[in-house]
């Protein structure tokens, strides 16, 4: 009897000292939100044990391919409004919530070896100049302001996103390129923004939303509350993005 009550007690004690349940929240962001949203995910995993936020960065067109493709995932951050309405008119997303905005600046390798002084500079065939591809908020944006200044930039490459373009500049394989404010400032010593005095009428607005097929949308809605909350915005205003 004392042998079979012994084991019944390990049993017991083995059970309480099993690892609780997590849910995972699923979310797809654009490429510019990596530093600042990463900071603000550990934030809320401190105040949430039970929680674990999973976020996969990219362009956000790509990323909203993927979630009309059929892709789970629980939460969609996009850099600009066009891309999260191509979610919403798919049916898998509805009142997405403008949380961040942001502008662009020229950016520049450590001692701007190109002399680059402003948006004319990108038209000169001897300078090696990069872009985001059209296709994503980045580069749209940045088409918007080459042609409000009347520049017709000489692009050498196309990048995927804007950390990607922001990579090329810190390495010096590109001697200018344009991106925003927050991903300059992320990228610290490595490397030197230039203002844009046209980059205040080109504002990227980015929405957050609930996928309609979220695997977790309790624990999701938490986590995009706890991003508007005064709380949240902070850690995105400190990495450089404005208020919408």
């Amino acid at each position: 009897m004392r042998k079979l009550a012994a084991v019944g007690a390990a049993v017991v004690l083995l059970t309480g000292c099993a690892a609780p349940e997590t849910t995972t929240v699923t979310v797809l962001a654009a490429a510019s939100l990596t530093d600042a949203l990463d900071e603000a995910a550990a934030d809320f995993e401190a105040a949430n044990p039970g929680i674990v936020i999973s976020v996969s960065y990219g362009g956000s067109s790509a990323l909203a391919e993927q979630i009309v493709s059929g892709a789970p995932a629980d939460v969609f951050f996009s850099a600009d409004e066009r891309t999260m309405q191509t979610v919403i008119e798919a049916g898998l997303a509805a009142d997405p919530e403008v949380l961040l905005g942001n502008t662009l600046q020229l950016v520049v390798p450590a001692g701007n070896p190109g002399e680059v002084t402003g948006l004319a500079d990108l038209a000169d065939p001897s300078l090696v100049v990069a872009l985001c591809d059209p296709s994503v908020p980045c580069g749209a944006a940045a088409v918007s302001v080459l042609k409000l200044a009347d520049v017709a930039a000489s692009i050498d490459t196309f990048e995927d996103d804007v950390r990607a373009v922001l990579t090329k500049v810190a390495l010096g394989e590109v001697d200018a390129a344009l991106v925003y404010r927050s991903d300059v400032l992320a990228a610290g010593d490595a490397v030197e923004g230039i203002d844009v005095p046209l980059a205040g009428q080109v504002v990227n607005r980015y929405p957050i939303a609930l996928l309609v097929d979220a695997p977790n949308p309790d624990a999701a809605r938490q986590f995009i509350a706890y991003l508007t909350s005064d709380e949240g915005r902070e850690v995105f205003r400190r990495a450089g993005f404005l208020a919408p």
